[in-house]
């Protein structure tokens, strides 16, 4: 008996054609390509993808489509690393792209010669990338700008890697009144213990999307088991006017590797999406994600689906305690 790539009962649906985009569909030979950020742009859509190459690095390459299903036109070496430099000597990886106003903020993950790092470029046309420098040092990565300011600062979500084992991988929020100098940082998402699919070591997916009941957070966590790491999705809603408070967590996560093309690849079992988009229905969220490290896929879910999951399978979640600045946190 075969089981079906999908589940009608699941709140995200593959699209019946995945992957989207293979290394085949690039100009040049490649390894993968993977880990797609995604943008409406220019009256379509827009995905900054990772592309490994046969060396190793990576780099990103620009696909954009009318229907962000088919019809894609992919101009490859898009943004490429600067390997003289110490922050991307080894490449440029996991691309996230928040919208501010005609401005698009590229924040991802350098791989430095001390280890993965989190970089920020801008661009308003994904031609000329602007490097506006490195936001957290190493370890680093699975970060993303919020696309408005909370007061006079801005929200970065990102996920430090634990120095000492044991202690676990969680996700962090940081601030900054000038995009250079960040601080007062906090947990905002730990990764819970024991049996928990999202115990140990959790990431940021997509950068975080304004709804009527929150930022919608979409994060990954990592299941250790005898045979590997499983990387499942979960979600989380934020505060809109502070969102160091979760309003909500998920107990269960909402997607994870089923189809033959995120079960075998370079990494086995792994869907890791770095963009999602609210198409102008206001409902329908198409997630655009890397499988097995190798492919791009797309899923697509009712965003009041998704909430409404969220109101009936979330447990209790600590907040953490009031900081200063309360008065300089409502969104603009």
């Amino acid at each position: 008996m075969s089981i079906p790539d999908t589940d009608p009962r699941e709140l995200f649906r593959r699209w019946p054609h995945n992957p989207v985009l293979t290394a085949h569909d690039l100009p040049r030979m490649a390894n993968a390509v993977f880990n797609p950020a995604a943008v409406e742009f220019d009256g379509g859509t827009l995905l900054l993808m990772r592309v490994e190459d046969r060396t190793g690095l990576s780099h990103f390459a620009v696909a954009t489509s009318a229907d962000g299903r088919t019809g894609w036109t992919v101009r490859d070496r898009a943004m490429t690393p600067q390997v003289d430099c110490y922050e991307e000597h080894w490449g440029i990886e996991d691309p996230r792209i928040t919208q501010v106003d005609d401005e698009y903020f590229i924040v991802y993950t350098g791989f430095s010669l001390g280890g993965p790092l989190v970089c920020l470029a801008t661009t308003r046309d994904f031609v000329v990338f602007e490097r506006r420098g490195v936001l957290a040092s190493p370890e680093d990565k699975d970060a993303a700008i919020f696309p408005s300011r909370f007061g006079d600062r801005w929200g970065l979500i990102h996920r430090p890697s634990a120095a000492m084992a044991g202690l676990g991988s969680h996700i962090w929020l940081s601030w900054s009144p000038d995009l250079r100098h960040w601080g007062d940082s906090r947990v905002l998402i730990p990764a819970r213990l024991g049996g928990w699919w999202d115990a140990n070591k959790i990431g940021l997916g997509p950068p975080p999307l304004r709804t009527p009941d929150g930022w919608l957070i979409c994060y990954h966590g990592v299941r250790t088991t005898a045979s590997g790491s499983i990387y499942r999705l979960g979600l989380a809603l934020l505060d809109l006017d502070d969102p160091r408070r979760v309003l909500r967590r998920g107990d269960e996560w909402v997607f994870g590797p089923s189809a033959i093309y995120e079960r075998a690849g370079d990494v086995p079992d792994v869907v890791f999406p770095c963009g999602w988009i609210l198409r102008p229905d206001g409902d329908t969220l198409d997630l655009y994600y890397g499988a097995t490290d190798s492919v791009v896929c797309l899923a697509t879910a009712s965003l009041h689906e998704l909430l409404d999951h969220l109101q009936t399978h979330s447990g209790d979640v600590i907040q953490p305690p009031s900081i200063g600045g309360d008065d300089q946190m409502r969104s603009k």
